[in-house]
Parts: structure tokens; C-alpha cells; sequence
């Protein structure tokens, strides 16, 4: 699994107009779901991201995680961050997860973070989204199972 991980002071998904996703201070990420991928993968990379000290302190060094700040996070299915790009000019997927198991492990990973006690907002599966966000710092992460 594959997340690009961006601390936001705010993050909005809307789906043909309609707000289905939306978070204040917190984590938007971005996961992609490889073929290889299984629940071992989601759970390291549900417990990584959740305790990524990425969040200012009193003294604003980064050291507080989303659970220490009781942040929120927004997850969205994102496979073309699996798109290999080092051949031709067009992206390959086939290192994607087939729609079926990357909505399986994409619900399992949003349900690790819930289990957490982290509030969790996401995108829907397979439409074409609208994402919005004000990035705080910027701050923005890769951070990969494997």
C-alpha cells in the first residue's frame, strides 16, 4: 500500500456537487492499493499514519501525532498513485489492485483508523471526486507498507 499523507487545516471531496466527505484540522490521504497488498499492509500502514508525529508541539517542533491533537482525517482510493511511469509516456496500472480488493482494503484501512477513535471522512469508491484542501505547512509524507 501507497499513501501520500498532507496535514490540512481543511479537505473537502464532493462527488458531482454534493459534499460526500469533509474534515478541519487533521490528515487527508491519498491510498493506493497495490495487488500484492493484503490486511497486514493496511493495519502497519492504518498504525503509521495515525501515530506520525507530524504535528506541532508548544515549543512547534513536530512531535504530537493525529491521535495526541485528536485530529480528523479524510481517505481517499487514489490507484493512480501505482501508476509506474518509468516506461513510455503513458502510466502503467498493473501494479493496482482490481477494483473488488483495493474497496476491500481500502474499508479495512478506513475501519483501523476508526478503531483508533479517530474521526474518519472519506471519498467514494470509484467516482470521479472533487478534492479540496488548505495545506498546513505544507506538510505532505509518502509512506508505503512495504
Amino acid at each position: 500500500m501507497l499513501a501520500v499523507v498532507q496535514r490540512v487545516k481543511k479537505s473537502t471531496v464532493t462527488v458531482d456537487g454534493t459534499t460526500v466527505g469533509k474534515i478541519n484540522n487533521g490528515l487527508m490521504v491519498l491510498l493506493g492499493v497495490s495487488k500484492e497488498d493484503t490486511k497486514t499492509d493496511a493495519d502497519y500502514l492504518a498504525d503509521k499514519i495515525a501515530h506520525l508525529r507530524i504535528f506541532e508541539d508548544e515549543n512547534n517542533k513536530m512531535n504530537k501525532s493525529l491521535i495526541e491533537t485528536g485530529g480528523e482525517m479524510l481517505v481517499v482510493s487514489q490507484f493512480t498513485l501505482l501508476g509506474d511511469c518509468r516506461k513510455g509516456r503513458r502510466p502503467s496500472f498493473i501494479n493496482a489492485a482490481g477494483p473488488e480488493k483495493a474497496n476491500e482494503l481500502y474499508e479495512y484501512f478506513v475501519n483501523s483508523i476508526r478503531e483508533k477513535n479517530i474521526r474518519v471522512e472519506t471519498g467514494q469508491f470509484r467516482a470521479m471526486m472533487d478534492v479540496s484542501l488548505v495545506n498546513d505547512g505544507p506538510v505532505t509524507l509518502i509512506v508505503e507498507s512495504k
